[in-house]
């Protein structure tokens, strides 16, 4: 998005104020992503249902989850649910948690766990531990509170 603002909305943000061709690859890199997804989209999906274990049927089952047919549960992740508070924590705030801790921790999970950890970055294994003990904590504290509300 900077490399976006920076070239098309003449602004007088320092923030924006770069040489934005320097770095390029970054808006070829997003767009192969936008075209990988497309690409999967439409040519590599399957159309079998998910199947999931029982067990974790029976557990969703009691948080009104039912329709388990889709990589997402849809009584979750739809438009009309958006504007719920279950929705727009899980969507908008999650969303933000998740964009505000890759900048503040200077690369994303996979980024500190596959390439950090192999360079034996200690602050990379630091960070993936954190990113496994929130995880943790989440799924099985949080999100059980969240699917009550």
């Amino acid at each position: 998005m900077r490399h976006i603002c920076a070239a098309c909305l003449p602004m007088n943000i320092s923030f924006f104020k770069y040489d934005w061709k320097k770095e390029i690859w970054n808006l070829f890199f997003a767009g192969g992503i936008l075209i990988g997804g497309l690409i999967t989209a439409f040519f590599l999906s399957n159309p079998n249902p998910v199947v999931i274990d029982p067990k974790l049927a029976t557990e969703l089952a009691g948080y009104g989850i039912t329709n388990t047919e889709g990589l997402v549960p849809k009584e979750l992740f739809n438009w009309g649910n958006l504007l719920t508070i279950k929705g727009f924590i899980l969507m908008v705030a999650g969303g933000f948690l998740v964009g505000f801790g890759t900048r503040y921790a200077g690369g994303c999970t996979s980024g500190h766990s596959i390439m950090g950890i192999s360079n034996l970055q200690l602050p990379s294994l630091i960070a993936t531990c954190c990113f496994m003990a929130g995880g943790f904590i989440v799924a099985n504290i949080f999100i059980p509170l969240i699917l009550k509300l």
